[in-house]
């Protein structure tokens, strides 16, 4: 997958309570202001700003967990001084690709039990559901951010030909591993989770665990591509993930 070319960012700053800051760089989900976002934070990752605890992202902004007491100094409101701190940061951002972290390898069990939704959206769609399997399967796809539920990838890159809407009445439980999509997105349920976005197949990979280091499977930037197994597979690679 070619990385988005990342503009210089042009953002807009407020306070997010008494510790953090947010930074708007637009109001669009799209790749263009993702890699903005991305962008933004190679560039505090190098500036290494003191008392700068967390940097998180999402699709077109980015929050800043911060110290107070670092900035706490000179009479002016520490967030205001740090926001000062991340313009001068930011300035010296230049037109350039957003670098790769990682690509990550993904199996997925498409249709029957593991994609209950794969049948009814393929008709919806005017495909059959081995052409929206190969479809899916065949794309690159960027880590956006990571939210809803701690692991939850929301991924950019789905082909247009299979976008489709979230069921009007959301299910009390996905389970975990569901591979779904969502209007112009598409993801993975880290856990069983109550959700209404269209199920087309299941991982065996387990994206969350609060006992392994980093708890979270996949990271934002990293690049996503599914591999298409059959269900025999899908059970060796969970018997495997579960010893």
């Amino acid at each position: 997958m070619t990385p988005p070319r990342a503009q210089p960012p042009a953002f807009d700053v407020e306070p997010l309570g008494e510790s953090a800051l947010l930074l708007r760089f637009g109001e669009r989900i799209d790749a263009a202001s993702n890699a903005r976002v991305h962008a933004a934070v190679g560039a505090l990752r190098a500036a290494a700003l003191p008392g700068l605890v967390d940097i998180v992202p999402a699709y077109a902004s980015l929050a800043l967990h911060y110290e107070p007491a670092a900035w706490n100094e000179g009479g002016t409101a520490p967030w205001r001084r740090l926001a000062d701190a991340v313009r001068g940061a930011l300035a010296t951002a230049v037109d350039a690709p957003m670098p790769s972290t990682r690509t990550v390898d993904v199996p997925v069990c498409y249709g029957g039990e593991h994609g209950p939704d794969l049948d009814a959206l393929a008709t919806t769609l005017g495909l059959d559901a081995a052409s929206v399997a190969a479809r899916h399967a065949c794309g690159d796809y960027r880590v956006a951010m990571l939210g809803f539920a701690p692991g939850f990838p929301y991924l950019l890159g789905l082909d247009a030909a299979l976008h489709a809407p979230r069921h009007a009445r959301p299910r009390t439980r996905v389970p975990r591993g569901s591979v779904a999509i969502g209007g112009a997105q598409t993801g993975i349920y880290p856990s069983e989770l109550p959700g209404g976005w269209q199920l087309i197949g299941r991982t065996p990979l387990v994206l969350f665990d609060p006992l392994r280091e980093p708890a979270c499977l996949l990271a934002p930037g990293d690049v996503v591509r599914f591999r298409a197994i059959t269900p025999a597979a899908f059970e060796a690679i969970e018997r495997e993930a579960a010893r």
